[in-house]
């Protein structure tokens, strides 16, 4: 348990003393006097140890005779004077950090107190893919309780601690390397930020987690090189395949495009076929009737309509011919039969 912020059976001790040591002289006061001084003395340690202040940033808890009585908040608050409740002050709104794998301050190469491990041993960490990666981190927290914080665990920090690092060493060796040094930090460190409070709400310790971040992240210095190079070999993948995809994405559509036209074509080349041939259906049949009523006529007028088409081919035709008199027999059939018109 923490000491509280002030001890007042020193503060009366001392006071007596003061007044004891004051009231000592060969002049020999009377009693009164010495008893109104004590009064006057006494009133003050009563109201010295019964007021106090706490600070916005902070809460008090207040221990009546070793027992719970209670969480103030920021302000003037008053309490049973003469060291009957003892105050504990917690700064519930700071943010507080832990660091793992390294030291902002001090010396990097030493445990942490409390702890067996260096720096360099908290980092090393199995991958997935039985890799081993360093990884170094900070955990931001804050007091939500101050009484479970205070009297529902022991050595606070260090299970925190205790429990950051087996929280992030799971969550790593869900992962492969390459998503521990790379793309995956984000998703880790969120993964790791509802565990870790998961585990910390079980134990009731009055902690909120307020973030975790991920610091560096590298492959150990002895195969750091080895790395290097399957890192290199990964890059010039992703640019072949990157390269492959720019020109998939460049063929393919030109040439659904063509096929695409292609089918168009085709299917406008068949209506186009389809539809000359009903027209061509269609006037054969009306000229099958138109002969079926009028045969003379109907063959006339063919014959006719073929020799215009013919000869309209022709820019000049001559016919040179003594042995022919009158029509020529290629006119003779554009002749009307007797009792039909020409």
């Amino acid at each position: 348990m923490p000491e509280p912020w002030e001890d007042p059976e020193e503060e009366i001790k001392d006071l007596l003393d003061s007044v004891r040591s004051r009231f000592k002289n060969p002049l020999h006061l009377p009693s009164a006097a010495i008893f109104v001084a004590a009064a006057s003395a006494f009133m003050a340690l009563a109201l010295l140890t019964s007021v106090y202040t706490v600070k916005p940033e902070e809460k008090a808890v207040i221990l009546r005779l070793g027992r719970y009585a209670g969480t103030k908040g920021p302000g003037l608050h008053v309490r049973v004077p003469f060291g009957i409740d003892q105050l504990f002050k917690v700064a519930t709104e700071t943010i507080h950090q832990e660091e793992f794998g390294f030291r902002s301050g001090g010396d990097s190469n030493e445990p942490f107190v409390g702890h067996r491990l260096t720096p360099q041993e908290e980092s090393a960490m199995l991958t997935g893919d039985l890799n081993v990666a360093e990884v170094g981190w900070i955990v931001q927290y804050k007091i939500s309780d101050p009484r479970k914080y205070l009297f529902n665990t022991r050595e606070r920090i260090k299970n925190m601690r205790d429990v950051s690092q087996s929280v992030l060493r799971r969550v790593v060796g869900d992962r492969e390397v390459s998503e521990a040094l790379t793309t995956g930090r984000v998703e880790i460190a969120e993964e790791a930020h509802r565990l870790t409070q998961e585990v910390l709400d079980r134990y009731d310790m009055g902690v909120k987690i307020v973030t975790i971040k991920l610091q560096d992240a590298n492959p150990p210095e002895s195969v750091k090189p080895a790395f290097n190079e399957v890192n290199a070999a990964k890059q010039e993948q992703e640019k072949a395949i990157n390269q492959a995809e720019r020109e998939y994405n460049q063929v393919i559509p030109e040439a659904r495009g063509k096929a695409e036209q292609l089918v168009r074509d085709a299917e406008g080349y068949a209506m186009a076929v389809v539809n000359r041939s009903q027209g061509d259906a269609s006037r054969f049949k009306n000229m099958l009737s138109a002969y079926r009523t009028a045969p003379s006529v109907t063959k006339t007028r063919l014959h006719r309509e073929a020799l215009e088409e013919l000869y309209g081919r022709f820019k000049e035709v001559i016919i040179v011919d003594k042995n022919v008199n009158g029509l020529l027999p290629i006119y003779q059939g554009l002749q009307a039969p007797a009792g039909e018109k020409r």
